[in-house]
């Protein structure tokens, strides 16, 4: 069994009217420091965006989506926070704002394997798969 070790992650959020603080989870950011893991899934739900703003600029959000992941692997064509270190990256990503895309509070776990907990925590939390009745 390998070893656990600590890693942080966050939800993006798309907030399609912050006077409403109406949000639909787009993605996890994962960052484990001592496995060197940075990693962030995305996920645009265009129908459940559009339920709560018919309007969206759905363009412009996926623009700003899609650079995310880009950022967090350190994509050099990112721009200059891609190069950061994958410290400064993650704290730069889920930093308060707001703006349409927000981050949720960074919560704190204990994982020997950060791929595969981003691809869970991307499933429940973003595609909520295992919230779907059957």
């Amino acid at each position: 069994m390998q070893e656990q070790t600590a890693f942080d992650y966050a939800v993006v959020r798309v907030v399609p009217r912050v006077d409403r603080d109406e949000f639909v989870n787009a993605g996890v950011i994962i960052f484990a420091p001592q496995m060197r893991f940075l990693e962030a899934r995305i996920h645009v739900d265009e129908g459940r965006l559009r339920a709560l703003w018919p309007n969206l600029d759905m363009d412009q959000i996926r623009r700003h989506l899609d650079a995310i992941p880009r950022i967090a692997s350190g994509d050099p064509t990112a721009g200059p926070i891609a190069q950061l270190s994958q410290s400064a990256r993650f704290h730069w990503l889920t930093s308060p704002r707001s703006t349409m895309i927000q981050m949720s509070a960074v919560r704190t776990g204990l994982s020997s394997e950060p791929e595969k907990l981003l691809d869970h925590l991307a499933n429940e939390l973003v595609l909520m798969n295992d919230l779907v009745a059957t």
